[in-house]
């Protein structure tokens, strides 16, 4: 039963919220030239947040709706990217801010970190009331550690696919943005698939993977660097 208690409440907020603004603070710092609005990045970040909300109950329906466990991560994976997508191009749609490359993957890490600190908030609620907060984070798949560097990492891939899209043809950029998500999606089905399985005894092995492409991630911003003219 999920408590009433704000003083948990605020804990758990706090703790789901803090590692996001850490990850976006050095993503921020890693943009460099001219920052991004903080109305804009706080409003992608909130409606992060909220499509958490939006997420849960369509969760629920592909749970009563499909039996395939397999399937079941796959379809949450692909709405969990989906949805993250379409909150940030709310917000973004022909907005005259998003002017350079590197502008997309720091929108969709935005959006992402959003939806991670609300997610986290709510898996942090249960163990807090319970008072059983370390011995949940070290027996439930280590989740909570995992998540936010996934969901960074997975809408990394979308904005990237676009930033490097950004000066072609609609057309092409409509081929990277699929490959894009379907990238992202199929990282976040192996993660959440692995990290389930066998009681999360494949923790450390997947966390290592996530690691692995956060460094392609961060090469991939230093080429989206150059084409915004960030570094020669």
């Amino acid at each position: 039963m999920i408590t009433n208690d704000p003083k948990i409440l605020s804990i758990a907020f706090l703790g789901g919220i803090i590692p996001s603004l850490f990850w976006l603070y050095f993503w921020l710092k890693e943009k460099e030239g001219k920052p991004e609005p903080r109305g804009l990045l706080a409003m992608v970040f909130l409606l992060g947040m909220i499509s958490v909300m939006l997420i849960l109950p369509i969760q629920k329906f592909i749970q009563g709706k499909i039996d395939s466990y397999e399937w079941q991560i796959i379809f949450w994976a692909s709405t969990e990217e989906i949805i993250k997508y379409l909150a940030a191009l709310v917000i973004l749609y022909k907005n005259s801010k998003l002017d350079e490359p590197l502008d997309w993957p720091i929108y969709m890490i935005t959006v992402a970190l959003g939806f991670a600190a609300f997610e986290n908030t709510l898996f942090l609620i249960k163990p807090l009331s319970l008072g059983e907060t370390t011995t949940s984070l070290l027996t439930g798949q280590l989740r909570f550690l995992g998540s936010t560097l996934l969901h960074t990492v997975s809408s990394a891939i979308i904005g990237i696919s676009l930033g490097l899209s950004f000066y072609m043809k609609k057309y092409k950029k409509k081929i990277y943005l699929l490959g894009g998500i379907l990238f992202a999606i199929t990282l976040h089905s192996v993660f959440n698939f692995f990290i389930m399985k066998d009681s999360g005894n494949n923790f450390l092995r997947v966390f290592a993977l996530l690691w692995v492409m956060t460094v392609v991630v961060m090469l991939l911003f230093e080429k989206l660097k150059r084409m915004s003219g960030k570094i020669s």
